[in-house]
């Protein structure tokens, strides 16, 4: 090893929603973690004893202020993620995807509390995003508004990019 710095290893779990108006998927402003300053899925980890469908109905009206009612489990996919985050570490992001409608609410501008992840939502097209400024979540959302499919394999991102500003 001589004298190669340690690396950390993070798992994450979630579930996210994709929510779908006018041709706009909903993001939020992520506020923490290694997709910090970038377009992130509302959604985010299971608090104790809590269901994946309540997880997903609370985390979507804490990051956008939105009631949503749940249409379908979409599945499961992973992101293995080598970053600056947190010195060096690496994330195995592993995340349920479900297809949200909005019922109920507007956007807000979120609470700030800690573990708040969302600086506020917005309205984005497909155009507005790229690897530069979306989290793995955000485009792997898009790619299944395309083609109706997750993947079945991990997507590896080996130099991510924590954006300071």
């Amino acid at each position: 090893m001589g004298n190669e710095k340690e690396r950390n290893f993070h798992r994450a779990f979630g579930v996210y929603g994709i929510c779908v108006q006018n041709e706009k998927l909903l993001v939020i402003n992520k506020n923490g973690g290694p997709y910090i300053n970038r377009f992130d899925l509302p959604g985010g980890s299971l608090e104790e004893r809590e269901s994946l469908t309540i997880a997903m109905k609370r985390e979507f009206l804490e990051e956008t202020g939105l009631e949503i009612e749940i249409i379908q489990n979409l599945g499961t996919t992973d992101f293995m993620i080598s970053s600056n985050w947190r010195g060096l570490t690496d994330v195995h992001h592993i995340a349920v995807y479900y297809l949200v409608k909005q019922i109920g609410g507007s956007l807000i501008e979120p609470e700030q509390f800690d573990g708040q992840d969302s600086l506020g939502a917005i309205w984005i097209s497909e155009e507005e995003v790229s690897v530069e400024n979306a989290s793995p979540l955000v485009l792997k959302a898009f790619e299944w508004l395309k083609t109706n499919d997750l993947g079945l394999d991990a997507v590896y991102y080996n130099d991510w990019k924590v954006k300071t500003k």
